[in-house]
């Protein structure tokens, strides 16, 4: 048993007697405990975030980039124990978990070129013997809000652009598995960062809306369901803040009659199954057009009833559980649902059993064949390993198909000519596309957001688009007059 507090101005604190217990989701049982802060811990962390801001935000961004630069070195050498936390407390395999916080450093990697990112304009004689420069400058106190899927890479999607940005920083992690977030705030502080540039604040719903509310506060980044990312929106949005608000998906993978059959099999187990398919860029749905529908739903279903599902100690493991024990009994709900409403269910993943871990939250693969979009396996995000096959009988009818989802989030396309390929993601209405990739994660220097349900807010995420959310644009036009006083002017200045 072990205890997991905020991580206030440089140390482990916490002021509120509430805790929480964290669960092993292989074996179901309590490993430790999180503290649920209150009001007197968040107004610590204000306190803290406001005096570290003004000091950091006048650090050169050279002198920052070299702090995320030792910040880097840290990471990389501590990869294998950030690893195991994601893994012990996710329930994701080791090789998994190594993966997320590697798409992690690669944005910390970005963010160290902060000098150049922040480079403005300058336009000489944009009026006779005036000047005009535009330079971006930091919000202030700016805020994240994370999910439990991936504790490591989607908070390093925010927070490293925001403090290079010369931003102080507070992180919302998930309460089922907050032990990474302490580890990566703690070797921060031993690369350099000063005290309260970078908090972390463990808590519920109560600490959320605190954030949302907090004047101090100028903006929110989240990322989870819709139903949440759309509160989190509205609400901070309404208090003046800059919000970034990623929410829920459905990712389709369209399979045409000429794509590649090995290669687009395997997209899609990998896609579909790998992280108990808890990723918001997973494929939930493979779209089979015309005759290849067949020979894909059987190559998938041999495959499927092969995977290695184990905890993550095993190293054979190719999946492992959910998160929780509520979140198996919904998955397991849905399952249910889609017997009902008539989908064929090939591969049932319902009351998984794996020899001494009874108790533990897995389950197994699950392939539903004949679906049709009026479906509620359809239409919501299950976010588990449950792959639903749709069979079309043309190309337009797929695109049409994936275009009428009220998600956006990402989608694919497995094919061999180029002509559809071009056609697909010019005209799919996705934020994220795949050409013969099944998840198709923008790199760290390109950015990250969906669509439609599936985007909340004006930026997406991490690249470019982060530097532009974290910053504010200051343009001066400027002029140094002669000695002698021309008198006022009363027209608009032209050239």
């Amino acid at each position: 048993m072990y205890k997991v507090e905020n991580y206030i101005d440089g140390k482990k604190t916490s002021i509120s007697k509430r805790f929480l217990d964290i669960f092993d989701p292989s074996t179901g049982d309590v490993i430790g405990n999180v503290v649920l802060s209150n009001k007197d811990d968040f107004l610590n962390l204000i306190k803290s975030s406001q005096k570290s801001q003004i000091t950091w935000s006048e650090f050169t961004p050279l002198k920052r980039s070299r702090i995320l630069s030792k910040y880097k070195e840290l990471i990389e050498k501590n990869m294998d124990e950030l690893a195991k936390l994601v893994s012990s407390e996710h329930g994701k395999t080791f090789d998994d978990a190594k993966g997320s916080v590697t798409r992690g450093l690669e944005v910390v990697e970005f963010a160290c070129g902060i000098p150049h990112l922040l480079k403005g304009e300058f336009s000489q004689n944009v009026g006779k013997n005036i000047d005009s420069w535009s330079v971006r400058q930091p919000l202030g106190i700016c805020a994240g809000v994370t999910p439990f899927n991936f504790p490591a890479m989607v908070p390093m999607w925010m927070y490293p652009i925001s403090i290079a940005c010369g931003n102080s920083f507070i992180l919302k992690p998930s309460e089922k598995n907050p032990s990474c977030s302490i580890k990566l705030a703690e070797l921060f502080s031993e690369a350099g960062l000063p005290d309260g540039v970078f908090n972390v604040v463990q808590g519920d719903k109560e600490i959320v809306d605190l954030i949302l509310n907090a004047k101090e506060i100028s903006s929110v980044s989240f990322v989870g369901s819709t139903p949440v990312a759309k509160y989190i929106y509205e609400t901070a949005s309404s208090k003046h803040k800059r919000v970034q608000a990623l929410g829920g998906a459905k990712n389709h993978l369209v399979v045409m009659p000429d794509a590649n059959l090995d290669q687009a099999v395997d997209g899609i187990i990998g896609a579909a199954y790998g992280s108990a398919g808890e990723r918001c860029m997973a494929v939930s749905v493979a779209v089979a057009v015309g005759n290849i529908a067949d020979e894909l739903v059987e190559n998938i279903n041999l495959k499927a009833q092969r995977l290695k599902i184990a905890p993550w100690t095993d190293s054979e493991a190719e999946m492992g559980p959910v998160i929780s024990k509520e979140h198996k009994l919904k998955i397991e709900n849905y399952i249910s649902l889609g017997v009902e409403e008539g989908a064929k269910l090939l591969l049932d993943g319902r009351n998984y059993n794996l020899q001494g871990y009874e108790n533990g939250y897995f389950v197994g693969p699950t392939l539903f064949d004949n679906v049709s979009k009026n479906m509620t396996i359809y239409k919501d995000e299950i976010f588990g390993p449950v792959l639903s096959i749709v069979r079309v009988k043309s190309y337009e009818e797929a695109i049409n198909l994936v275009n009428n989802h009220k998600f956006g989030n990402g989608t694919s396309i497995y094919t061999s000519d180029g002509e559809i390929a071009r056609h697909f993601s010019t005209n799919i209405q996705i934020g994220m596309v795949g050409v013969n990739v099944p998840i198709p994660v923008p790199m760290a220097f390109h950015s990250f957001g969906g669509w439609k349900q599936s985007l909340f807010g004006d930026h997406s995420i991490h690249g470019n688009e982060g530097i532009h959310f974290y910053t504010k644009l200051k343009t001066t036009t400027s002029r140094w007059p002669k000695s002698i006083n021309q008198g006022p002017e009363f027209v608009m200045p032209t050239n």
